[in-house]
């Protein structure tokens, strides 16, 4: 499970770093959790600027961004239970992007020369009904209580 492959690449450091494998590990996390949010952030701008033509200043664009892993700090949850919550929700929160995307890239009107072709939609298809049907499979695993 998750907690157990982070566990392996803590105990993965400690032979490394020594004593400081917690600190380098936790410092890693930090870094890549900031570079996820940076990304999702100029993502976000990138869309509301150029699709719905929305202008969020860049401070308020950061702090909404920073605000829900801040929140979980202080509140006090246990970061690993909302790391394995966060990754769920973005597993059923993913068709609904690949979805429009597999359907405007794959528009000739809209995308000219550049719409995908058939062997790449059905790829598209394949990849997202993947997806659904994983989902589908947690949905019922949970409900059974088979998870």
């Amino acid at each position: 499970m998750i907690v157990d492959t982070i566990e392996q690449a803590h105990r993965s450091l400690e032979p490394l770093v020594g004593r400081l494998s917690s600190s380098v590990f936790g410092i890693a996390l930090l870094a890549s959790g900031l570079s996820s949010s940076a990304v999702g952030t100029m993502a976000g701008q990138t869309i509301m600027k150029g699709f719905i033509n929305l202008q969020i200043p860049l401070n308020l664009r950061r702090l909404i961004t920073m605000a829900p892993a801040l929140a979980i700090i202080i509140i006090g949850i246990n970061p690993m239970k909302a790391l394995i919550i966060s990754q769920v929700t973005l597993s059923f929160a993913l068709p609904l992007a690949i979805i429009p995307l597999i359907l405007i890239t794959g528009r000739k009107d809209l995308m000219r020369s550049f719409a995908n072709h058939t062997p790449t939609k059905i790829v598209g298809w394949i990849i997202t009904s993947l997806i659904l049907i994983m989902n589908a499979l947690l949905i019922f695993l949970s409900i059974t209580g088979s998870v």
